[in-house]
């Protein structure tokens, strides 16, 4: 109990960091906003969704979750990059808490940061495409938080590997999109199954909570070695 007491300290610790360097800055809420209400908007004039609601439901989830992989992209290489400047990074690698604590810390604060942006971009997709849930939309506060979490774990975590390539900010979604299909696309139909009401999202549901667990694990002893390899 004393060991697990500690670990969580040190994770708040981190998680207040990240809270805090982002209040300071505001870089990444700022930027995957801009970006995922660019593209609400440039899809609501592409086609006009009151003419066919249908079609608007089928494609808004997907849509919505598209814009927000590639913002959470842009700004989950950002989240390592403060590590390097005055040799932290260094320092994390001698302290000897646990490094998967600094992993959970990053992770959780980058999942709080996504969620943000989904709670602002919520409505404006119901504003914009008209859309009303013909499913059990109580099952999105299921789909929404395993779908990010999905999204920001994997994210944290192959960004701090290609931390050292030169080319970090290519090879981040070029190791995270198709890691991530099996996710996006549980997620995508998750989503699309309760705006349309068409068919059963449990089967999606149990996928992505298999893949968080298996992932999340995977991470979490990994993350070590990443953190201390040269």
């Amino acid at each position: 109990m004393t060991k697990a007491r500690h670990y969580l300290s040190i994770v708040l610790l981190h998680l207040r960091k990240e809270l805090h360097l982002e209040w300071r800055s505001r870089d990444a809420i700022t930027g995957m906003l801009f970006f995922t209400l660019l593209i609400a908007v440039v899809f609501s004039l592409a086609f006009d969704p009151t003419s066919n609601p249908t079609l608007a439901r089928q494609i808004s989830g997907g849509i919505a979750w598209i814009g927000l992989l590639f913002a959470a992209t842009t700004s989950l290489n950002g989240s390592w990059a403060r590590e390097q400047r005055n040799q932290v990074l260094d320092a994390h690698r001698l302290s000897p808490a646990p490094p998967s604590a600094l992993f959970v810390g990053k992770a959780l604060a980058n999942f709080l940061f996504v969620t943000l942006v989904e709670v602002v971009l919520v409505p404006v997709f119901v504003l914009f495409y008209n859309i009303r849930p013909l499913g059990q939309a109580s099952l999105l506060w299921l789909i929404l938080p395993l779908g990010t979490w999905a999204l920001v774990l994997n994210g944290t975590f192959f960004s701090a590997l290609s931390l050292r390539s030169r080319n970090r900010d290519l090879l981040l979604p070029l190791i995270l999109f198709p890691i991530s299909i099996p996710a996006l696309l549980a997620v995508v139909n998750g989503t699309t199954s309760v705006i349309t009401g068409e068919f059963d999202p449990n089967l999606w549901i149990r996928l992505l909570a298999g893949f968080d667990i298996i992932f999340t694990v995977v991470a979490l002893l990994l993350f070590g070695t990443v953190l201390h390899a040269e």
